[in-house]
This record gives structure tokens, sequence and C-alpha cells, in this order.
């Protein structure tokens, strides 16, 4: 299962789309000339008000991502990290309620909650003379009233609650709508009567690398054969779906033949030319599935394999 968003699977189930290459880059080059606080949603939407907010979300999120990716290290010179610091503490000192290290992060195109964490650390070598254990550092991440200063608190807090691509709120939400989406699948397969093994199921099989679910009796969907599905609750842009095509699903398709992912929040149209080779792609659950009674022994699930072993 991957995440990527945040949204209701439920209520805006049937706005996400795929988008063409050109909307998808249009989309992208808005992106750039944005940072990661709750108010680019807003100008994102008017921009592109046909496409689900949470569609545009998770385009946003991906490339905000791979932007992070790419400048991360230059914010981690320890000189950089002293400057940061010493200015936060003169700023805080002259405005001891102003949001300080938001308006640094936004300024200097770094995540807020990262912004955050980088302050956050040196205030605790400051104070104990040391590095500070990770988990101790995340423990006040998730509950910025267990920073022993007020001020730096609410920075905390105020950095944490304003970033809509990092931190431990973002993760809780993630995983969340992960938990979300895994539901309305399962509800979707048994509304179908179609019998299937889900990924705890299977582990406990021992398999290590599975799909989210492994369908008892194999079904067509537009004319293709589908074993399998997968889950992923984010967009499907061309750097994500390659990651996932050598990492997942082609392991998925020599163990279990071919199979579906389902990217929630939509995809690169072009992106969906697997299909001949045992890959297909939606933005939503099929409607259009039919089942096929008669499974040859390749096409029958694992459990039903092992039974016949035994």
């Amino acid at each position: 299962m991957s995440v990527q968003n945040k949204g209701t699977a439920t209520s805006t189930l049937l706005l996400y789309m795929r988008l063409s290459r050109a909307e998808y880059k249009e989309i992208v080059r808005w992106t750039e000339k944005l940072r990661p606080t709750r108010q680019c949603m807003k100008i994102l939407k008017d921009r592109f008000p046909s496409h689900s907010q949470s569609t545009l979300l998770s385009i946003f999120s991906l490339e905000y991502q791979k932007r992070i990716k790419r400048t991360f290290s230059r914010h981690h010179v320890p000189d950089v990290i002293e400057s940061y610091y010493q200015r936060y503490l003169s700023e805080a000192k002259a405005q001891p309620t102003a949001p300080v290290l938001l308006e640094l992060a936004n300024e200097v195109d770094l995540s807020p909650a990262l912004m955050a964490r980088i302050i956050l650390d040196r205030f605790l070598q400051g104070q104990d003379g040391g590095m500070p254990s990770k988990s101790v550092l995340n423990s006040m991440l998730k509950e910025p009233s267990l920073i022993p200063d007020q001020i730096l608190a609410n920075n905390v807090y105020q950095c944490t609650i304003n970033d809509c691509c990092y931190g431990p709120l973002v993760d809780c939400i993630k995983h969340a709508i992960g938990h979300e989406h895994e539901v309305l699948l399962r509800e979707k397969l048994k509304e179908k009567n179609l019998s299937f093994l889900d990924e705890n199921h299977l582990r406990t099989m021992g398999y290590d690398k599975t799909p989210d679910i492994i369908l008892e009796v194999p079904v067509a969907v537009e004319g293709h054969i589908v074993h399998w599905i997968e889950s992923k609750a984010s967009f499907g842009d061309d750097q994500s779906h390659r990651t996932y095509l050598n990492e997942q699903f082609w392991s998925y398709w020599n163990r279990f033949g071919p199979g579906l992912v389902i990217y929630w929040y939509g995809f690169i149209g072009e992106l969906d030319c697997q299909r001949d080779r045992g890959i297909l792609l939606k933005d939503c659950f099929p409607t259009d599935i039919v089942t096929l009674c008669h499974a040859t022994q390749q096409d029958r699930s694992p459990e039903s394999q092992n039974k016949d072993k035994e």
C-alpha cells in the first residue's frame, strides 16, 4: 500500500482521473512556484478547478519531495544550520508570538516540518552538549509540549500543522488514508462477491512481498485477466510508477500472473501501456468485472495450490 495524499476515499472517488502528460506537466509547472503550506492547495484548486483537490495535492506532494531531495543537503551544512538557528533566536526574541520558523522555512524553500526538526535538533544539542537521540527528537516533534522552551514549542507546532508534505501529522494522515483505501477495496470486492486473500493473510502463508489483494478466482477487467490488485493512494507519475514497476509490479506478475493497479488519485494516462504484458492501470475500482469460473492450475490462488499439496 502506498499513500501520498489526503482526502476522503468514498466521497471523492469519482473525481479522480487520469491526466494526459501535457496536463500533468502544466500542473507541475505551477507547483514549482509554491511552498508546502495549506494555502498552496487553494491556489492550485483555483487554477485547475476541473481536477480534484486530492489529485492536485498528491501531485504537489510528489513534486515537492523531489525538490527537497535535490536541495536538502545544502540546508544540512553545519554553517547553514547555525545561521538558521541564530536567526531563529534573534527573531523569536524580538517577536515571541510570531511564526518565525514557518516564515524562515518558506523564505529558504525548505519544508516547515524539516526546518522544525533541524532547529529542534540544534536546540537540544545546546541543552545537553551532545547529539539528541532520534527517539527523543521524534517524540518532541509529535508532541511539542515536551519541548522545554515554550516559544520553540509553539514554533514547532506551527510548522507541523502548516506543512502538507512532511512531518508527524502528515504521517498520521497518510496511515489513516492508507487504511481507508484498504477498507474501501475490500468492501468493493465483497460487493462483487469475489473471494480474495489480503496482504496479512498472504504473509501468514509465508509470502514476504505481496500485492494488497490476491483473487482466489481470477477475473477479467476490460478484456484483461486479473489475478491480483495493488492499491496506491497516490497519483501515478513517471518516476513513482517506474519505481513500482521495478520493485513491486513485475515481481507480482512473475509470481502471481497479470494484475491490476489502482491509483486512486489518478495517473498519467500514457503510463497505462503495459496491458498486453499483464499490468492494468485504473483510477477507480472497475465496474465491468467478469468472473472467470474455471481457473487453471497456474491461475489459482496460492492457498488453493497449497491445499492440493497437503
